[in-house]
């Protein structure tokens, strides 16, 4: 009784299990035709080829970043993993169109829930790529990445990242 009156502090867990943010095919970050993730400049991560235009949280979190182009969002897990997930490459100068935001910074998520949705084929044929690169932008602080073998994933369901602190 006492614990909900004065609300014991939840301890951060030292590790956490990110799912797919999208459903498609899950390609390694050396495979996507832009320099910038391809070598790794923002971290490390993994990309998905989108097959349906939803992005959905891959761990419980708060929103810290949600670009005014609804392009990128940026997730921190509650074990401080920072996650930029960046759909399509180039979309930025799409300046939003075929995106809708169903977040703001500082919402709070759990996996699963619904981030951006975007017309699909609008980035097809607008932007370089629909390839969608899912990145750890604070691995410095991070101990240990780990990324799951997979080749077809679904959105909040198939496991793709293991992110642990030090």
């Amino acid at each position: 009784m006492l614990k909900k009156l004065f609300g014991k502090k939840e301890e951060a867990p030292k590790t956490v299990h990110a799912v797919a943010p999208l459903t498609g095919t899950l390609k390694s970050l050396e495979e996507v035709p832009d320099p910038v993730f391809s070598q790794k400049m923002m971290g490390d991560g993994i990309a998905i080829d989108p097959t349906v235009g939803k992005v959905v949280s891959p761990v419980d979190g708060e929103i810290m970043q949600l670009f005014p182009t609804k392009h990128a969002v940026g997730i921190k897990a509650r074990n401080g993993a920072e996650i930029l997930i960046h759909i399509g490459l180039e979309t930025v100068s799409m300046n939003g169109e075929g995106f809708e935001a169903h977040v703001s910074e500082g919402s709070k998520v759990n996996v699963g829930d619904p981030l951006i949705t975007y017309d699909l084929d609008l980035v097809k044929e607008k932007a370089k790529s629909t390839i969608t690169p899912i990145i750890l932008t604070n691995g410095d602080d991070m101990a240990e990445l780990v990324k799951k073998e997979l080749t077809s994933v679904t959105a909040g369901q198939d496991e793709v990242l293991e992110i642990s602190t030090k």
